[in-house]
């Protein structure tokens, strides 16, 4: 087996943070951590800036009514974070069959005792950091990362990060916006010029 690059073991660690984020509110451990980061020069670099900035000043109870009015609300929250809906405007529709069918061939088995469908941002996010890193079994190789990039993300993920970053009840989450817009330009650019 041949050892992580560097920078995909940064990639990796960037999917898994912001799946981190976007799966519960962050705890004050994680603020704490988020507070400590810092970026370059690079549109993804100011906006980590932006969020270690937002994270100094955010408590957990406060991002936790922040993230219930985002993603879970009375009946919803402000926004879907899910495939299905950004794709087809409903919930639980072919993209999500088509990610399973992928999960199944990639041996990705949804963890137990969890309710949320697989195409939610937080899920597919963490998949692609698992798949860098083998967490799934051996690492998936880039041309499998650029076709479940293509087929699973790409076509949604940089709009639901957009929206995030826009979101009228977002504070701390207006910058993980910011940081997953960014992510995901490279991303998908990355995979343009890999071709």
């Amino acid at each position: 087996m041949s050892a992580l690059a560097p920078e995909d073991r940064l990639r990796a660690d960037l999917y898994n943070y912001l799946g981190v984020l976007l799966a519960a509110p962050p705890d004050q451990m994680l603020l704490d951590q988020t507070a400590q980061l810092s970026g370059d020069d690079t549109a993804l670099g100011r906006a980590i800036d932006d969020l270690a900035k937002a994270a100094r000043g955010t408590k957990p109870r406060d991002v936790a009514r922040e993230y219930n009015a985002l993603f879970v609300g009375l009946g919803r929250g402000e926004l879907l974070p899910y495939a299905s809906y950004y794709l087809t405007g409903f919930l639980n529709e072919k993209p999500l069959a088509r990610l399973r069918g992928d999960m199944a061939r990639l041996r990705i088995a949804r963890t137990p005792n969890t309710f949320e469908p697989e195409d939610n941002a937080a899920s597919l996010l963490e998949m692609m950091g698992g798949m860098i890193v083998g967490r799934f079994g051996e690492a998936v190789p880039l041309a499998a990362q650029k076709d479940f990039f293509a087929k699973h993300l790409g076509p949604w993920m940089g709009h639901f990060f957009d929206d995030l970053s826009k979101a009228k009840t977002a504070k701390l989450y207006t910058h993980v916006g910011a940081v997953g817009a960014a992510f995901m330009d490279i991303e998908r650019e990355a995979f343009r010029l890999a071709a």
